[in-house]
């Protein structure tokens, strides 16, 4: 599993907030990260009340650090099918002095614990979340709930 100074990823796509749960507690996760511009969602369970509180219920901290979500334009190129236009614009985004901190705390977060990052891509190849983990220099594994 992971080690000090790696991360998790986790999408939540196909999952449901048991499945997710599952994932995380067989992981061993201590924080769950939502790394979410916008913690909101239409699939029940995962919007941030609902979700922080069934981690809580859990034993699995939350934190969200809404600086390392993607910008609308990043989310709007994504949702048009050009990834590449996405990582440019999230990668000058991940230079502002917001994004920058977050990432040390990120860091500093995963030097510590164990932690999995969340968004909703189910695919981490075309996820911000890959990206975020890149950006903070730290090694990432990748979970995938079962379906």
């Amino acid at each position: 599993m992971s080690q000090a100074g790696e991360v998790l990823t986790i999408g939540y796509e196909r999952a449901t907030p048991s499945t997710l749960l599952a994932a995380l507690r067989e992981a061993k996760v201590q924080t769950l990260v939502d790394v979410r511009a916008i913690a909101n969602s239409r699939k029940p369970g995962f919007s941030k009340g609902a979700l922080s509180a069934a981690l809580e219920e859990a034993g699995i901290g939350y934190l969200h650090l809404r600086a390392l979500g993607t910008p609308a334009a990043g989310r709007e190129a994504a949702r048009t099918g050009k990834p590449e236009v996405m990582k440019r614009i999230f990668a000058a985004h991940l230079e502002g002095t917001e994004a920058q901190a977050a990432l040390a705390n990120l860091g500093d977060l995963a030097r510590r614990q164990r932690v999995c990052l969340l968004c909703l891509e189910d695919d981490p190849r075309h996820c911000h979340r890959t990206l975020v983990a890149e950006a903070a220099g730290l090694p990432a594994i990748h979970l995938h709930p079962a379906r």
